[in-house]
């Protein structure tokens, strides 16, 4: 259910515009590429434990074949990769979008990562926010991970 995020999260807007991600402020901004903005949380050794990202849209993704799209990109970069759910058609605040839900092993670390990545459709613009937590963190992580979408804003 979309939702203004609460008060005292921060913002981080994508360079170009397009999408404004809202998000908690024990998260803190890592670097990304130039088009995009990202935050998360790290252990002591450096591991990304909890991250949020936002992307303008890159490529032929759209909200009708949002769920295949993004299960094919994550099988460009991951293994073991399973869909655990979709929805098309979903309320955004002020846009409509795609999401899927999904879980997947990095192939750099071997890392267990569980997602809920959306495309989002904005009255000028479409992007792409993503909130995964490494499968550990899942259950402590997820509720933050759904508010933060939930309040997310494409333009």
């Amino acid at each position: 259910m979309p939702a203004p995020a609460p008060a005292g999260w921060k913002q981080a807007r994508l360079p170009a515009g397009g999408g404004v991600l809202w998000y908690p402020p024990s998260l803190s901004a890592i670097k990304g590429d130039h088009t995009s903005v990202a935050v998360a949380t790290r252990d002591k050794s450096g591991r990304i434990l909890v991250y949020l990202n936002s992307t303008p849209q890159q490529g032929g993704e759209n909200l009708g074949n949002w769920p295949q799209f993004r299960i094919a990109h994550d099988r460009g970069e991951s293994t073991q990769v399973h869909r655990d759910a979709a929805g098309v058609g979903l309320s955004f605040l002020d846009a409509v979008g795609s999401c899927v839900i999904d879980h997947y092993t990095t192939r750099s670390h071997g890392n267990h990562h569980r997602e809920i990545a959306c495309f989002v459709q904005g009255n000028a613009t479409a992007s792409v926010v993503v909130g995964a937590a490494l499968q550990s963190e899942w259950t402590r992580a997820a509720p933050l991970l759904e508010r933060a979408i939930s309040a997310y804003r494409a333009h």
